[in-house]
């Protein structure tokens, strides 16, 4: 028997009806799997998905796990609508290259450097956060929503500080800016119908474009600061000696509430007595006459002996009597109220 002979009787017949089988389950099995992980998808809280069928926007899913039609009938865009985006104007923030964590801002003079209403040059930069609010329109209203956002903010911003004098720009006038230009970016967002919301836009720093402008600048901040601090301290000593004041003014006005009643009480009394001495006057006026100019007499002459002529000719001197007999005897005589 040579070789050639051996090698035939020894080699076995392909089956190949047995790798047709095999090949029969692989792509079956293939088939499977790329239905089945063609067939679902998951979303996540801050994402909302956007179903399209052959192109065309069929429906939107919320967070959880969905199915969907396999092999690119349907397919799915992710969008992140629970998530702050911002934008930088004026500045970059790098990651950081250390260990410290800390992200280094660099600065973008092409965007940050502006022209204010009084014709001065500034520095401003502007930090804004936006949300994605309609996934639909986001992704196919417009090529590029976010830069078109960007545009608008830098056009709105170089506006409204272009109508400001540097004074405001720099020291007092940033909220009114910041309200401005939010308020015109918004209205023009609702033109557009881009899908996006703006959430707040807010100056990060604001300088001018050379150390000695800065400087006064810094002294004129300085200096509204100081009167700041005097105000606040005035303030709080006004509050502080308020409450005294008020104190003694009340005090005040109860004692002359107190005088203005003894006053009139006392006035009322004198009336009174008035009446008293004219009802007594009425009955006897000579007698009433002679009473009062004694009184008077006494009271105008204190020290002095004063004697009565009782003898009605003047002729007998025995006769005078002492003046304090006779107003002590009509005091006595006088009716108490």
């Amino acid at each position: 028997m040579n070789h050639k002979d051996f090698f035939d009787k020894t080699k076995a017949p392909i089956k190949f009806d047995k790798i047709k089988k095999y090949v029969i389950w692989g792509v079956i099995a293939l088939f499977v799997i790329i239905t089945v992980s063609t067939s679902w998808y998951t979303v996540d809280e801050q994402q909302r998905a956007v179903v399209t069928t052959f192109g065309k926007v069929t429906d939107t899913a919320e967070a959880g796990m969905h199915f969907k039609l396999p092999f690119g009938i349907q397919k799915v865009e992710l969008v992140e609508v629970n998530v702050y985006q911002k934008i930088e104007i004026g500045y970059t923030t790098t990651p950081p290259t250390d260990t410290s964590g800390t992200a280094t801002p660099v600065t973008v003079e092409e965007e940050s450097k502006m022209i204010t209403g009084d014709y001065n040059i500034v520095n401003v930069d502007f930090f804004v956060q936006y949300k994605i609010s309609d996934p639909v329109k986001y992704l196919y209203s417009s090529a590029s929503p976010d830069l078109i956002l960007k545009n608008l903010v830098q056009s709105q911003i170089r506006s409204v500080v272009g109508s400001t004098d540097v004074d405001s720009v720099l020291t007092d006038g940033k909220t009114e800016i910041q309200i401005e230009v939010k308020d015109l970016i918004t209205d023009i967002l609702a033109e557009y119908d881009i899908g996006l919301v703006l959430v707040d836009i807010s100056i990060q720093d604001s300088e001018p474009p050379t150390e000695s402008v800065k400087a006064a600048f810094k002294a004129v901040e300085t200096a509204k600061q100081s009167a700041e601090r005097v105000i606040n301290e005035a303030e709080a000593y006004q509050n502080a000696q308020l409450p005294a004041a008020e104190a003694e003014a009340d005090a005040l006005v109860q004692n002359a509430e107190y005088l203005k009643t003894k006053r009139i009480n006392e006035a009322k009394e004198a009336v009174a007595m008035f009446e008293a001495m004219y009802s007594e006057y009425a009955l006897n006026p000579e007698i009433t006459r002679y009473r009062m100019y004694y009184e008077m007499i006494s009271e105008v002459l204190p020290g002095v002996k004063v004697y009565i002529d009782a003898s009605g000719d003047g002729s007998d001197i025995e006769m005078f009597l002492p003046l304090e007999s006779i107003v002590e005897s009509s005091s006595s005589e006088t009716p108490k109220e």
